[in-house]
């Protein structure tokens, strides 16, 4: 996701945190700042963070269990929304993706009855039904513990009762359609909090509907295209009719190959036809701008892009394309050999021509 920046990294997943979490952090504080001064500030900024600690360990309640099941997680970013845990990819068996749904709020809710108890064998005789946001740090804490389970408890994608919903939906349905169902569900709920948040004027409930939105969108759209790219081996998506740049060219020989046709990615040759780069359109245009036409192509070019070989699987290689921040990919079959080129365009024609044939 844009905009997130890395922080951490525990057990083998990235936590990262998205720059609107530090806002609203920031928006806490301002808050503290305006009833109470510079203590008060740092008073709501850690009652906060101490909130997303205890989102982090709901979050790594669906990491453990999903990795009971041999999904790994390869990072979990933190949102005004809470936590969003990235699986590298949903589990065949709708039973198990209940459980892992299940699993963070069964953290959460241990979470609020540990706080509570510590509170009532502490001397307070704080009734669940009395608690609120207003009283002291703890009581705070079981509060908006409980808050947040009822929160990810409701059925709409993406929170863990939308995911809940699509497991059951799954086991009869069918992913993409108990996903389609789920999401569905979750954007109107979004709408609905959106709108209500506009006529009370509530900022964070807009913020909490939006990023909503947008998680059922992304999550419905990863799915489809998944199930759409089924079976697919990069031999089957790869572009097979490209031309290549020598190594010793120049910028105004690639610009006259660039003009030439529809190709915007030139793999980059040596003499022997192996490849040691790719020179992109924005590369040629940096090129030109900064060293003139007469430089040469390796001095433009990204050296040591990763390739692929044309028998990999659709996901892995959609993973690789999109890790690699890069418009194609070299595609190199055994003996080393430049077969073809692996482009998000060509995948995006390939999967609306399957999904128009059902």
């Amino acid at each position: 996701m844009q905009w997130s920046y890395t922080i951490g990294r525990i057990a083998g997943t990235d936590i990262k945190v998205h720059v609107t979490f530090l806002l609203v952090v920031g928006w806490w504080a301002l808050m503290g700042y305006s009833q109470g001064g510079p203590t008060a500030a740092l008073a709501s900024a850690l009652a906060l963070l101490a909130l997303f600690a205890c989102v982090l360990l709901h979050e790594f309640g669906h990491i453990l269990m999903a990795r009971r099941f041999g999904v790994r997680t390869p990072d979990v970013i933190l949102l005004p929304i809470g936590g969003v845990a990235r699986l590298e990819r949903i589990p065949e068996e709708p039973r198990q993706e209940l459980l892992i749904a299940l699993a963070g709020p069964a953290v959460t809710l241990a979470i609020a009855v540990i706080l509570y108890l510590v509170l009532r064998l502490g001397g307070s005789g704080a009734q669940v039904a009395e608690l609120s946001e207003h009283q002291p740090f703890l009581a705070f804490l079981v509060t908006v513990n409980i808050y947040l389970l009822l929160f990810n408890l409701i059925p709409a994608f993406p929170m863990d009762g939308g995911r809940v919903l699509r497991a059951l939906l799954a086991s009869r349905l069918g992913l993409v359609r108990g996903t389609r169902i789920a999401a569905t569900l979750g954007q109107s709920l979004a709408v609905i909090g959106g709108l209500y948040g506009l006529t009370r004027e509530e900022p964070l409930l807009i913020l909490v509907a939006f990023f909503v939105f947008l998680g059922a969108s992304a999550e419905a759209a990863a799915v489809e295209t998944r199930a759409a790219g089924q079976g697919l081996q990069v031999g089957q998506m790869m572009v097979t009719n490209f031309r290549t740049v020598p190594i010793h060219a120049t910028l105004a020989q690639a610009v006259n190959l660039l003009l030439s046709g529809e190709q915007r990615e030139f793999p980059v040759v040596d003499n022997y036809g192996r490849t040691e780069g790719i020179l992109t359109r924005d590369n040629l245009i940096k090129g030109l701008s900064q060293r003139g036409p007469d430089s040469g192509v390796a001095e433009a070019m990204t050296p040591n892009v990763p390739t692929v070989p044309p028998t990999l699987g659709f996901q892995e290689a959609l993973d690789r394309l999109r890790a690699s921040h890069l418009p194609a990919l070299p595609v190199v079959d055994v003996s080393g050999t430049l077969v073809g080129l692996l482009t998000m365009d060509n995948i995006t024609d390939l999967l609306l021509i399957r999904r128009a044939q059902g």
